[in-house]
């Protein structure tokens, strides 16, 4: 796998010449929030984070997707966090889409820049920092970890996209890819946070509808995804929140290949009572 432009937002402000008409849309099934209204004014800030800011950009609702939340960390130089989960139980998924942070993750540190990749396994003691010169931005997926009957917790690691060999899906020629950063069948883990490929003019050519929930944000490309009964038009940028049996398809619109790191809920019964 070749190295990628992540998109990675910068806030600001519009001005008052722009319209307001836009792409976000919140329906029951699905949310689109665009790249275009995350700005200064939606961020938040957290405790124990210095120099930090976030785009909380999926939690859980009552009756939508409800077992993940999902953050863009905008961490300034010399920012970070020697305290950043406040929940014991929560496992994580950080990825690198701009800058470079340091993680230490059980004492041992590890510098991650664009592309990096950590799996923070529930109860792990980590700290982050920016020890550099430019703003770090990164995506935090927080899930809170259910353990299984005679199922040990996974181990955390570190890793970089670059260093992974995607998987090609059957007879697409190679224009559909995923890359996978755990093995599928590995049923310690709950999550899987992966990065999906396709090449210009690849696509889902069938309506998946599934009981995982997902959270889809676009870092590169374009294209017309279908979300229940709409095709919708996303871009770098864009984040999707598809709740479980959400219909979607999508066709890459080139000319470049269209990627998007996507999280869903795998390898546990659903809970019978809520």
């Amino acid at each position: 796998m070749s190295n990628s432009n992540y998109f990675a937002p910068t806030g600001g402000h519009p001005p008052q010449t722009d319209v307001m008409t836009d792409r976000a849309m919140f329906k029951t099934a699905y949310a689109v929030i665009p790249r275009g209204v995350m700005r200064d004014i939606v961020t938040s800030i957290f405790p124990h984070w210095n120099d930090t800011r976030a785009w909380i950009i999926a939690r859980p609702l009552s009756g939508f997707a409800e077992t993940f939340s999902h953050y863009i960390m905008e961490v300034a130089p010399g920012g970070g966090s020697d305290t950043p989960e406040p929940d014991a139980g929560a496992e994580a998924v950080l990825f690198v889409v701009s800058g470079t942070a340091e993680l230490t993750l059980d004492g041992k540190t590890h510098v991650m820049s664009e592309g990096g990749y950590a799996f923070i396994a529930p109860g792990a003691d980590w700290q982050l920092k920016n020890n550099s010169d430019a703003n770090a931005t990164f995506h935090w997926i927080r899930k809170a970890y259910e353990a299984a009957q005679g199922v040990g917790a996974p181990e955390s690691f570190v890793t970089r996209e670059v260093d992974m060999d995607p998987s090609v899906m059957p007879d697409t020629n190679g224009a559909w890819s995923t890359t996978r950063f755990v093995d599928p069948s590995d049923v310690r883990h709950d999550m899987h946070v992966t990065i999906v490929d396709f090449e210009a003019g690849g696509s889902i050519p069938f309506a998946e509808t599934h009981v995982m929930e997902h959270g889809l944000y676009v870092l590169e490309g374009k294209a017309v995804y279908r979300l229940n009964e709409d095709w919708v038009e996303v871009e770098a940028g864009d984040y999707m929140w598809l709740r479980a049996f959400c219909p979607q398809a999508c066709v890459a619109a080139g000319p470049g290949r269209f990627r998007y790191l996507l999280y869903k809920d795998v390898n546990r019964h659903p809970k019978l009572k809520l």
